[in-house]
């Protein structure tokens, strides 16, 4: 039986970093809410399998996983590695926020090892995010501190630079066919909205990498959406032709899927950083505004929750019960026959007063952003030592000389 994870909370207060010496906001904690088995490739053949959809009775399999995950997780928390982190593409949004971002805190607190990375490397494909990246970088570290990640107790670390991690991907690569790449359901979504004549090398290689990023700490667990779970089984995929090539060094993660919804963008499509319709957690109390006054309705006046029939009317609905903590069929119930100014002006009270203190603690640590540098150096200089460990294991593994 599946189980789900308590809804949000108000953050509260938490411990301060221990890379720093003078006093830091002190960010808040909160709540949340079949293996692959194609055989070792040979050199010029694609797999028998490889990653693509999963089907329903996968899903519901994995859903019921995580739920004995999550019991693993509250007896034993120490037993447990978790890879996440997010491109730097652009601001994180409300979907991150109830979708992973709050989990992870979740996680740290339990007593379980958090890495959170910032891929730069994967963010290449993008030229217009590489001319502000470090600015989105920063953007990023800020929100993860707000929101509770505490630096003493998780490890904040970026891609360019630990390169032992990312030297990884070659051996990697060796183990998978360009076929299984290119059916990857989350790169043909990301190179559909590209939004480019061409698309680079480096897009197809983005789940080896990212199986780099979970293995090199020997991550077993990763926390996904249902949409990210053909990127966990190619990383399993991976894990295991190493083992049968050259011997066990690296686990096999199991993915803790999350029961938060899905969150819709603005304009009724996917949520997300790079299609313009998402709500940033940084934005300012007038641009959330501006920005729930456009989102997509409809044309019939009375306000209910029926997701199939109206989402983009139920959207907004259950953004403003997540944020208020309730039932959405509560909250449309409410509003009634009250329209769309209503539910738009509901929406935007409710986000409001949820990112209040964590847009107050963000300022903060924004004053002072030696500090948060700081936070990233030592999470890089940890990252670095693993590494560098995971590679000496890997080359003895492989036979190579050094």
């Amino acid at each position: 039986m599946t189980t789900t994870p308590p809804t949000p909370t108000s953050p509260t207060p938490t411990s301060r970093a221990t890379t720093a010496t003078s006093p830091r906001p002190r960010a808040g904690t909160s709540q949340v809410a079949a293996p692959h088995t194609a055989p070792t490739p040979d050199a010029g053949s694609a797999p028998a399998a490889g990653p693509s959809p999963l089907s329903g009775a996968a899903v519901s399999a994995a859903r019921r996983r995580s739920a004995e995950l999550e019991r693993e997780i509250a007896a034993e928390p120490g037993r447990f590695r978790v890879m996440t982190g997010d491109r730097p593409t652009g601001p994180l949004h409300l979907g991150h926020y109830f979708g992973t971002l709050h989990n992870r805190v979740r996680l740290q607190d339990l007593g379980v090892e958090v890495f959170v990375l910032i891929p730069d490397y994967q963010a290449l494909t993008d030229r217009d995010v590489v001319d502000r990246l470090a600015e989105t970088m920063e953007g990023l570290l800020l929100d993860h501190l707000a929101l509770g990640i505490d630096p003493s107790r998780s490890t904040i670390f970026n891609h360019s630079a630990v390169p032992a991690l990312n030297q990884l991907l070659l051996p990697f690569l060796s183990l998978v066919s360009v076929a299984e790449l290119g059916r990857n359901p989350t790169v043909k979504d990301e190179i559909a909205h590209s939004r480019q004549a061409a698309v680079s090398g480096l897009m197809y290689t983005y789940p080896v990498h990212q199986a780099a990023d979970i293995l090199f700490c020997k991550g077993n667990l990763v926390p996904v959406g249902q949409d990210q779970l053909p990127h966990l089984e190619l990383t399993r995929t991976i894990a295991r032709r190493f083992a049968e090539r050259y011997g066990p060094v690296f686990p096999q993660p199991e993915a803790l899927l999350s029961a938060a919804p899905l969150l819709l963008g603005t304009d009724g499509g996917k949520m997300s950083k790079s299609r313009g319709n998402a709500i940033a957690l940084g934005a300012s109390a007038d641009e959330t505004a501006r920005l729930i006054r456009g989102a997509t309705t409809d044309g019939d006046r009375h306000i209910s929750y029926d997701p199939e029939n109206r989402p983009g009317v139920s959207n907004l609905v259950l953004l403003a019960a997540l944020c208020q903590e309730r039932d959405p069929y509560e909250v449309a119930g409410e509003i009634g026959d009250g329209g769309a100014a209503v539910l738009k002006r509901t929406v935007t009270e409710a986000v409001n007063t949820r990112l209040a203190p964590l847009r107050a603690r963000r300022a903060e640590f924004a004053r002072d952003l030696g500090y948060v540098r700081s936070v990233l150096r030592a999470g890089n200089a940890r990252a670095n030592e693993i590494a560098e460990r995971t590679l000496d294991e890997v080359r003895d593994a492989m036979g190579t000389l050094r």
